[in-house]
């Protein structure tokens, strides 16, 4: 049996038990039992290669047989045909060479997964994930990588979550829980027993950015991977990405308009600390955001009537600006340039 067709089997038998509204409440995006019952529509494609100039990587969400596999296309044609890669991913991020894949493998007990990709889109290396995939991202010259997935809850907004975030070198060593790295809060060293680190955003190979949360407040953190510490220099950011000037964290900031619960999308002037509130997205944004390039964010949402379809929208970095739908039946969008 495939690991898509232990997927499956998986889901119907929560779905028979749980209902559909409990299996999508466990924040994985798969298909109902009346959505699974229907003949498969596979889009369009073309060739396993990937597109010559810049573009576009993410997780097909289509109900339909490359449902979950990472797709490919052109930033210049993102509503294009899609090249399928035969990956199956929860959350992905990419660079030329190398991709990082998030995988849950569902049997009588569900196994967890990291694995590193080469160029095409061919398994290179794995690590064990301690819980539910969560984020991922690589360093710009694809050397590093980082990985964060839940080991208890299975939200940020849960009580009582806890992540695991850990940086690796495509096959070489690990640097670790990052928990474990030396804290400043606010200047000051500390050794706070409820603290949790997640959403790294890579500078280089030696400098990162990632959100620390303990004592009820969450910070931006600066990490340095040889001294391995991590030092407080802005609160409320979760979630960072850097632009691609390295100037700027784009982050999901808690709250909405009108007071609803759930996180905006905003930016940070690492230079000055001047933030940018982006309301006129209203609704939820809970995921790390994507530069598409020095002026537009993406990221995903899922719709309200078709539990496991998710869209990639884009946002203007500017006051006033509003989403726009980018690449229908997509998730963890990842820009390759």
């Amino acid at each position: 049996m495939t690991a898509r067709q232990r997927s499956v089997a998986f889901l119907v038998l929560v779905l028979l038990v749980l209902g559909a509204g409990t299996a999508y409440a466990l924040g994985d995006l798969h298909r109902s039992r009346e959505q699974l019952s229907r003949p498969p529509t596979v889009p369009s494609r073309e060739s396993a290669i990937a597109p010559g100039g810049p573009y576009l990587a993410f997780r097909h969400t289509g109900l339909d047989s490359e449902y979950g596999v990472v797709a490919l296309v052109p930033l210049a044609d993102p509503a294009g045909p899609r090249t399928f890669t035969g990956a199956d991913c929860d959350r992905v991020d990419a660079t030329r060479d190398h991709a990082s894949c998030l995988v849950s493998e569902r049997g009588v007990v569900t196994d967890f997964e990291a694995r590193t990709l080469g160029a095409d889109w061919q398994v290179e290396g794995t690590a064990p994930l301690p819980g539910l995939p969560s984020r991922t991202r690589l360093s710009p010259d694809g050397s590093l990588v980082a990985t964060t997935s839940f080991v208890a809850g299975h939200s940020y907004l849960s009580d009582g979550f806890s992540t695991a975030t850990v940086i690796r070198e495509l096959g070489g060593r690990s640097y670790g829980n990052l928990e474990k790295f030396a804290l400043e809060v606010d200047g000051s060293a500390t050794v706070p027993r409820d603290r949790n680190v997640w959403g790294v955003t890579f500078l280089d190979d030696t400098t990162f950015y990632a959100t620390v949360a303990t004592g009820g407040t969450t910070y931006l953190a600066r990490g340095d991977l040889e001294a391995r510490t991590l030092s407080t220099v802005a609160t409320g950011v979760e979630c960072p990405s850097l632009s691609p000037d390295g100037t700027r964290v784009a982050f999901k900031q808690a709250g909405r308009p009108g007071g609803r619960p759930g996180w905006t999308p905003a930016v940070l002037d690492l230079a000055t600390g001047a933030r940018l509130v982006l309301d006129g997205e209203s609704r939820n944004v809970d995921d790390q955001l994507e530069w598409l390039d020095e002026d537009t964010l993406l990221y995903g949402l899922p719709r309200d009537d078709e539990a496991g379809v998710t869209d990639v929208w884009s946002l203007g970095v500017a006051a006033g600006a509003e989403p726009v739908l980018l690449v229908e039946q997509a998730w963890s969008p990842a820009v390759v340039r």
